[in-house]
């Protein structure tokens, strides 16, 4: 698609994306193709979405099979394919209720109005700076990026951020007025920036003290992107409320709250409701999704295959340390720091048929489909070295 064409299909939409100038036919497997013929690794996976690729013949015959039931009934009902899908997170999770929602926002919204029945109004939300937790006011709130909060003051009230990995900070902050603590173990949009076992140690032991909720926005980091089901296992805790969504729906819109012991109590019928959370299509999905990573365990591969990865990684930060400053992440949820904006190599990865993503404005972004091989992550590490050592420097 060349740039006029792309400007002239622009025209229909608001101007929220930053389109990348690509013709997509379809998917399959970890590659995308282009109407010209051009077959793309997307180590991009719409965003941590397609955790088993494109056009995965489980998940197209679980969709089709139940479109033909029935695409939609209200949550009035109860549904088998709901009821597998919640009884599978559960199962995975650890806990012992679950609310479905449409996407990652909506799950961090329903999170906000459970603190808020529970702890009331004064008490104060916290989250980390650099976080994100989504877009509509309540995440936006959350929210510890400037740049995504710039012009829509005024925000929700009683909501502060920590500094990230900062105890001074997490100590003078947090007292008897806490209601909650909402953080991204490993942060998806600040850079792929992992949380230091001292920092979530102590805030666990403030949480005894001052009785606090955490909520772990698991969004991005979930269902065995990490190479464990979610970021916080790395910890060895457990919180109180998992948010999770994209990679749950298997490309459909699908989001979750899972919560713990007596939460599952806090709302009361007619509190919150969604007419299309936990639609059947998107569950049915969902269920190919947990079975594959965790049931057929999809999710060791991605343990062994993402320490290959980060290690490969680290090899070239030594090699090329004037251009990258750091490796961060676990599993398939890896960040490439570099010393500069990192559009530039993103381009030129994408010239050489490579879909990665810049986040933080130079932080390369790695989110390989949960399917990915050996072979792909070669793939790709041979493309960015060669990107690095002679179309770059």
């Amino acid at each position: 698609m060349n740039l006029k064409e792309q400007n002239n299909k622009n025209d229909f939409f608001l101007d929220t994306y930053k389109r990348i100038p690509l013709d997509i036919s379809h998917g399959e497997g970890v590659h995308l193709i282009t109407k010209d013929g051009q077959r793309y690794l997307d180590f991009f996976s719409g965003l941590a979405v397609n955790a088993l690729g494109h056009s995965h013949s489980l998940i197209i015959k679980a969709v089709t099979e139940q479109i033909k039931k029935f695409a939609h009934v209200s949550n009035y009902y109860l549904t088998d394919v709901q009821s597998r899908l919640a009884e599978l997170l559960i199962k995975y999770s650890g806990m012992n209720k679950v609310f479905f929602t449409n996407s990652g926002t909506e799950a961090a919204e329903t999170a906000i109005k459970l603190i808020r029945k529970l702890k009331g109004p004064d008490g104060i939300i916290f989250s980390l700076t650099n976080s994100f937790h989504g877009r509509t006011y309540g995440s936006m709130s959350l929210s510890g990026r400037e740049k995504n909060i710039e012009y829509y003051s005024p925000l929700l009230k009683n909501m502060n951020q920590i500094n990230f990995n900062d105890k001074n900070d997490l100590i003078k902050k947090i007292n008897s007025d806490s209601a909650a603590v909402v953080l991204e173990f490993i942060q998806g949009e600040g850079g792929i920036n992992v949380l230091h076992p001292d920092f979530v140690e102590l805030l666990f032991e403030l949480k005894e003290k001052y009785n606090f909720l955490i909520v772990a926005d698991e969004i991005q980091s979930g269902i065995g992107r990490t190479g464990k089901p979610f970021a916080f296992n790395h910890y060895n805790v457990v919180p109180d409320i998992i948010l999770v969504a994209k990679a749950i729906g298997g490309g459909l819109p699908l989001g979750a709250l899972l919560t713990s012991g007596d939460l599952g109590n806090v709302f009361s019928t007619g509190d919150h409701g969604t007419t299309f959370g936990g639609n059947p299509v998107a569950c049915a999905a969902g269920i190919v999704v947990l079975e594959e990573v965790f049931e057929k365990q999809l999710i060791s591969s991605v343990e062994k295959l993402g320490d290959y990865l980060y290690s490969e990684l680290v090899f070239l930060q030594q090699k090329f340390n004037k251009l990258i400053k750091e490796v961060r992440g676990k599993g398939f949820l890896i960040g490439v720091e570099l010393t500069s904006e990192c559009d530039p190599i993103v381009e030129m990865l994408r010239n050489r048929n490579v879909l990665v993503n810049c986040t933080n404005k130079n932080v390369i972004r790695i989110l390989p489909p949960l399917i990915a091989g050996k072979s792909d992550i070669d793939f790709f590490l041979y493309n960015f070295h060669q990107v690095i050592s002679s179309d770059f420097s």
